[in-house]
């Protein structure tokens, strides 16, 4: 396994960007787009995943960075729970909303996976390093 040094190394981040940019074009293609709170409330939890996601790995621990995608996982879990919302106000397709709410459980089963192998890891994170300030 190559070492991750970046957070848009992380498999999970560029996953979570890609479902925040198909949510992006909802609410600029579609009459979500005058549904203001709405669409705020979904681009705000969409782009949370890559977020929280980033924040976490740079945060140099890996308690932290736990900490992290467990909050990345629940924006993802926030961010399906609005695709419904979309889909019962007609603003996207049954093909739309089937293949975002698989993206992101796909997403959400990948994030616990990346958790349960922090859990079982020894190791503790770039700021433990020895030499760093």
């Amino acid at each position: 396994m190559a070492t991750i040094e970046r957070f848009e190394d992380l498999e999970i981040w560029k996953e979570a960007r890609i479902i925040s940019k198909k949510i992006f074009a909802i609410s600029t293609e579609t009459e979500l787009k005058t549904d203001f709170g709405l669409k705020n409330q979904i681009k705000n939890f969409s782009g949370s995943v890559m977020d929280n996601i980033a924040e976490g790995f740079e945060r140099g621990g890996n308690l932290e960075f736990r900490q992290f995608l467990s909050v990345a996982k629940g924006s993802a879990v926030e961010t399906r729970s609005q695709l419904y919302r979309l889909f019962d106000s007609n603003y996207i397709e049954n093909d739309k909303f089937e293949e975002l709410k698989s993206d992101l459980e796909k997403l959400s089963g990948k994030i616990t996976n990346f958790i349960k192998y922090l859990n079982n890891n020894d190791f503790k994170g770039n700021k433990f390093k020895e030499g760093q300030p």
